[in-house]
Formats: structure tokens, C-alpha cells, sequence
């Protein structure tokens, strides 16, 4: 019988082992282009973000300031929020 020791040792293991962690980082520059139909957007700087919400696709426009937070998933730049500082 496993005593409770082993079974949180065992737990965090299955969570290394399963659950790489995942960090956000942030990125601030112009947006350059938007691309509703592949759901991205391009910073003046050539940087490619996927945004999965078109919510957050709709409230940007091209030449927008922004601060855009994102993770790497799967070999993409994947948005998970957007804050518009200045135009």
C-alpha cells in the first residue's frame, strides 16, 4: 500500500512526465497585417501570432500598438490576450 508520501511523489512525477509547462511571455510591437480567415495576426517586425478567439481578432486594427501575450504551442506563437496600447 502506498503511503501519502509516494502517492504526491507519484502525482508530481505524472506531471512532469505528461505536463511539460507551459510559460507565456510578451511581445510588444505595431500590428502590420491581420488575417481574419487564417485567424493571425503580423507585427510591423515579421512576428506571426495565431489568435484562436476572433473576439480578440475584431477589436484590432492594422498600425494598433499592442502588448501581446502568448504561448508556444506546437511551433506556433499562440495568443492568449491582447492589450491595445496606443495607434
Amino acid at each position: 500500500m502506498f503511503s501519502f508520501r509516494s502517492s504526491i511523489a507519484l502525482a508530481a512525477l505524472a506531471v512532469l512526465a505528461f505536463g511539460p509547462a507551459v510559460q507565456a511571455a510578451e511581445l510588444a510591437g505595431v500590428v502590420k497585417q491581420l488575417d481574419t480567415a487564417a485567424s493571425t495576426l503580423t507585427l510591423e517586425d515579421g512576428t506571426e501570432l495565431r489568435v484562436p478567439s476572433q473576439d480578440l481578432l475584431d477589436k484590432l486594427h492594422e498600425g494598433d500598438k499592442v502588448l501581446v501575450t502568448f504561448e508556444e504551442k506546437d511551433g506556433e506563437k499562440v495568443v492568449s490576450s491582447v492589450e491595445i496600447t496606443g495607434q
